[in-house]
């Protein structure tokens, strides 16, 4: 056990890595070719891992693998904003997590079933599902359809760095409080509801599953509607709020399959608020030349909150037990949709004396 969680906090390192270079290689090659790059030396990869049996090289592959694999997330965000407008970011944001949830839906059913006949069958799958990803971009999406939209965006693009951006680098902070508190409950939610509320490992995998169906059925037809209407950090901060809310529920609500479902029903909805339109703030303040460093930016903190939260929530657990993590959850989402509603007042203020400027 204790070489296992080595071996996923290499994952988590690499992880991070891959983000940060990947942005580099974004903005220096393009966001096609690093995705073409990644996802084939990341499904060689998971070959390679399937057959590693000492820990020393397990390790090695391991942080190789995510550091190439995770590599693809900045070159694909760079895409999804390169063929959306102004008036379809947000949207187009939320039809690429569609595709992520439903894959990370799939892909958990199958992973059950394969590991079942045999677990080396794991590695093949998900090398060749990488390599497939590659050849389908190959093929259905040529190069040669982009470059010329690229060169028209070249003369009206500007460089500024992502890690010189103040008002970015407080947004990623305020974002980091909120990851960390959505990785918690994702990640402590099965457990708590085992532990303290007793409920079977067959409903406790319903309301893991709820939230997927909930995202699959409700945030692209949710997003349309407000799309455009207010400005979206108004749609973080209440998103945020919303998981506030949640955290504090478990805390005073007795323990019924009913009061959890609307648990889950609050915190999904938390994130179908704010996490599409995070994407599209920092979309918006992006350009041609800066995207993939905007993009890993990004990336490399939710990285952080991935490997930060199991840390934090194991020590609060451990001193006050669930009831203290989920008040330090609700504190600290309490801080972030406060801070991000500062910002809002802020960038509001500067857009009226913009207009106000002759």
């Amino acid at each position: 056990m204790e070489h296992a969680g080595y071996i996923m906090a290499l994952f988590g390192a690499g992880s991070i890595c891959g983000s940060f270079i990947g942005g580099k290689l974004t903005d220096k090659f393009g966001f096609y070719d690093l995705q073409v790059g990644a996802l084939i030396s990341g499904g060689l990869l998971f070959f390679v891992v399937g057959y590693q049996h000492t820990f020393l090289s397990l390790a090695i592959c391991v942080f190789i693998l995510s550091l190439c694999n995770e590599s693809v997330r900045p070159a694909n965000s760079a895409a999804v904003a390169h063929y959306s407008s102004d008036e379809n970011r947000t949207r187009s944001v939320s039809l690429n997590r569609l595709a992520i949830n439903l894959g990370w839906a799939v892909g958990g059913g199958m992973g059950g079933f394969i590991a079942a006949i045999d677990y080396h069958l794991l590695f093949w799958m998900d090398g060749g599902t990488n390599i497939l990803a590659a050849l389908l971009l190959l093929i259905l999406m040529a190069k040669a359809k982009i470059v010329k939209t690229m060169k028209k965006r070249e003369n009206t693009s500007f460089r500024i760095s992502a890690y010189r951006d103040k008002t970015y680098l407080l947004f990623i902070l305020l974002g980091m409080l909120f990851f960390i508190c959505f990785y918690e409950f994702m990640i402590m939610e099965p457990a708590f509801y085992k532990i303290d509320w007793h409920f079977s490992e067959r409903f406790i995998g319903f309301l893991l599953a709820l939230n997927g169906i909930i995202i699959a059925f409700v945030e692209m037809v949710l997003i349309h509607n407000l799309e455009g209407k207010r400005h979206g950090l108004v749609y973080i901060i209440w998103g945020i709020l919303l998981g506030a809310v949640g955290f504090v529920l478990i805390n005073l609500v007795p323990p019924t399959a009913i009061m959890a479902i609307v648990i889950v029903i609050l915190i999904t909805f938390s994130e179908m608020l704010s996490m599409p339109f995070m994407n599209s703030f920092w979309i918006s303040r992006s350009t041609h030349h800066n995207r993939g460093e905007y993009a890993a930016l990004y990336s490399m903190t939710w990285s952080s909150a991935q490997i930060i939260a199991p840390i934090i929530g194991g020590i609060m657990i451990s001193r006050g037990g669930f009831s203290l993590l989920w008040w330090i959850l609700a504190g600290l989402s309490v801080a972030s949709s406060a801070g991000f509603f500062l910002m809002y007042r802020s960038h509001h203020v500067d857009n009226r004396i913009s207009k106000a400027i002759p």
